[in-house]
């Protein structure tokens, strides 16, 4: 296993007070407290993983600010920053971009709207970007001048999976599972080639973020209600770990959403 350095922020100020995807409901209770120790319980399975976890300090005012993976695109050490859709998140991307400065990396400008690993995930030596509700195509195309790497595009078409870490996990270097529903039916076909023997979701499992996961390409933590995947990847001979983010899933997000791979 190779341990991995991820960037999390804690959901302090979590809510769900706006909406910008259908799983966001402002007239329905959420717990802050209950987000929080599920959070707590995520970063803490990394840690005893062995990887790396740094915090961003979180922001008032800015409750999905727990969702790391929209903040950044990190690879070979250089990071794209984000430029968000939707007004509620913009001053999301300041402070992670400064948080990268800090930290001594060098960041690219966002030319055009991207939502960071919430659309870009890097698979072996491509990077599989998602398009159709956040992230614009011609950012792919600025991604792929930025890391060097053949960008693959993928249409999502299903409003519920409006990200790509929403319906593709990338297990390792050479496999991925997702649900086919969630793609068009040319990006269908382009994850048949690339991906013969993908892990295929069931509806129900992706439902509750089932494929929202993070792997090191042993280990895949996951939403524990993602039962029938995690029988299917068990079978493909990985572990899994399952984790209950069921208070943060009602902001559209589970552990990947959560959780930023600084690579390099």
């Amino acid at each position: 296993m190779t341990t991995r350095r991820f960037l999390m922020c804690r959901p302090t100020y979590f809510a769900v007070t706006y909406r910008i995807n259908p799983w966001m409901d402002p007239t329905a209770p959420y717990d802050n407290a209950l987000a929080i120790a599920q959070w707590a319980t995520l970063r803490q399975t990394f840690l005893d993983l062995g990887h790396r976890v740094d915090l961003i300090d979180p922001l008032p005012g800015l409750p999905d600010m727990v969702f790391a993976a929209n903040g950044a695109t990190v690879v070979d050490g250089k990071v794209l920053a984000v430029q968000f859709r939707d007004p509620e998140r913009a001053d999301e991307a300041p402070a992670y971009r400064s948080w990268f400065e800090s930290n001594g990396f060098g960041v690219y400008d966002a030319k055009h709207t991207n939502e960071g690993e919430g659309d870009f995930l890097p698979a072996g030596d491509v990077l599989l970007a998602g398009t159709g509700f956040r992230t614009v195509h011609a950012a792919h195309l600025q991604a792929q001048e930025v890391f060097g790497r053949p960008v693959i595009t993928l249409q999502l078409v299903d409003p519920a999976y409006y990200h790509l870490d929403t319906a593709l996990c990338v297990l390792d270097g050479e496999n991925v599972a997702y649900l086919p529903s969630a793609f068009s039916p040319g990006s269908q076909a382009v994850l048949r080639r690339l991906f013969p023997d993908a892990v295929i979701a069931t509806p129900s499992d992706a439902a509750v973020l089932g494929l929202n996961a993070v792997s090191d390409g042993e280990t895949v933590v996951l939403p524990v209600q993602a039962t029938a995947l995690t029988a299917a990847l068990q079978e493909r001979g990985y572990r899994t770990i399952g984790v209950d983010l069921s208070e943060l899933r009602k902001a559209g997000g589970g552990p990947k959403c959560c959780t930023l791979e600084v690579r390099g």
